[in-house]
């Protein structure tokens, strides 16, 4: 199994445009784990156009890790993902700042018995603005597709989560999960989350949520009984929050960075 680390560096300047592209193919067996990262400092008017291309071959494992953060930039990419039987893909999305962040993921799974999980966090401050969809084709029986995003909302910040999960007649025995959770720091921030499951077969596991709302007082008032002051004990429950989907990183030494990069922000959120 090799890991292989890209670093996509995005520093424009006001009003300049980059489009890039990635294409991986994991041919039969194979493993990989790939690791992408937007950062920069980029004017609020510039902008990168980012297009990922997968082909996860028969019995391959794929890991695909996304970090987003482009300061005042702008963001959008499109991933097209095609999965042939017996295979694995997981993707972790981190959205962590960015004036606008538009990510459009698109799955079809082509043979049986194949795995996917979809994975995403945000954390929005300020007015930024992060849109999220995806749509997951089910297309042959016997698959698996486990979708989870999670999101802290600051200030008058906007969240979009359009999540759909297609199932055709032929896709027989699909589990199909869904959720989408969410928690407003501000009475200004928004969320608009559209979880969607389009079903055609009659033997199937298919199940959505979704839920926006603020912290647990209750859980707030517990920790701060015991000696945290109210700002640790809110950072400990939002990172316990956001645990579900970093803990789907296998790389430990990532997942730490952005444990405290969660930190940082939300000391930038509280101020």
């Amino acid at each position: 199994e090799e890991e292989l680390v890209l670093n996509q560096v995005v520093d424009l300047l006001d009003g300049e445009f980059a489009a890039t592209r990635l294409c991986i193919v994991l041919e039969e067996n194979s493993s990989l784990k790939c690791q992408y990262h937007f950062s920069g400092s980029g004017a609020e008017s510039s902008l990168l156009n980012h297009t990922t291309e997968v082909l996860v071959g028969k019995n391959a494992r794929l890991e695909l890790n996304f970090v987003q953060e482009v300061g005042r930039g702008n963001l959008m990419t499109t991933t097209e993902v095609s999965c042939e039987r017996d295979s694995s893909f997981t993707t972790n999305c981190i959205q962590l700042s960015g004036k606008l962040i538009r990510n459009n993921l698109n799955i079809r799974l082509k043979g049986e018995n194949v795995e996917t999980h979809l994975n995403g966090f945000y954390m929005i401050n300020s007015n930024e603005l992060f849109d999220n969809h995806t749509h997951v084709d089910h297309l042959v029986p016997h698959c698996d597709s486990n979708e989870t995003y999670r999101g802290i909302l600051s200030g008058n910040a906007t969240g979009v989560f359009n999540g759909k999960v297609f199932v055709h007649r032929d896709a027989q025995k699909t589990n199909g999960y869904q959720s989408n959770n969410n928690i407003l720091l501000s009475d200004d921030a928004t969320m608009n989350s559209k979880p969607e499951l389009e079903i055609y077969a009659d033997d199937v596991r298919c199940s959505h949520g979704s839920t926006t709302g603020q912290l647990d007082e209750e859980a707030v008032f517990y920790l701060r009984a015991r000696g945290l002051d109210e700002f640790g004990a809110t950072a400990l429950l939002l990172t316990a929050f956001a645990s579900e989907v970093l803990n789907s990183i296998s790389n430990e030494e990532l997942r730490a960075i952005l444990e405290e990069k969660i930190q940082a922000k939300l000391k930038e959120m509280r101020a």
